[in-house]
């Protein structure tokens, strides 16, 4: 996995695994007001869950940016040289493709504490 970290350029793969690093955060101060019952304004603490969501989409965001930055630098490295076999070129593309499966992955367990903490929430409403 250190492998794939690096691979995926370490500025890319770093800011991503800070984002997700937030995102842990915030859960569990929420996690922890929730369990403490200081939930006063329901739909405003479910405004604030709201955060954890935007915060892995932004991640998701961020790694198609990296992609994008990556598939331009493998592009103007083949303009440059010219003729490229199709196994380089695949290379190149499966590398520029890790940030944004970081990204997505980021993104799927940030929805998936959203929705369990937002569902947590309500039901404590009731």
């Amino acid at each position: 996995m250190l492998e794939l970290f690096y691979q995926g350029n370490v500025i890319f793969m770093g800011i991503l695994t800070i984002l997700l690093l937030i995102i842990i955060a915030i859960t569990v101060y929420r996690t922890i007001q929730i369990s403490k019952g200081r939930v006063d304004h329901l739909a405003t603490f479910r405004h604030l869950l709201t955060r954890i969501k935007s915060v892995g989409l932004f991640a998701l965001m961020f790694g198609i940016f990296a992609q994008l930055l990556g598939l331009y630098q493998v592009f103007s490295h083949i303009e440059q040289g010219g003729d490229v076999a199709p196994a380089i070129l695949a290379g190149g593309l499966k590398v520029s493709m890790i940030p944004t499966v970081y990204g997505v992955i980021i993104f799927l367990i940030s929805y998936l504490i959203w929705l369990g903490l937002d569902n947590q929430v309500a039901n404590k409403s009731e």
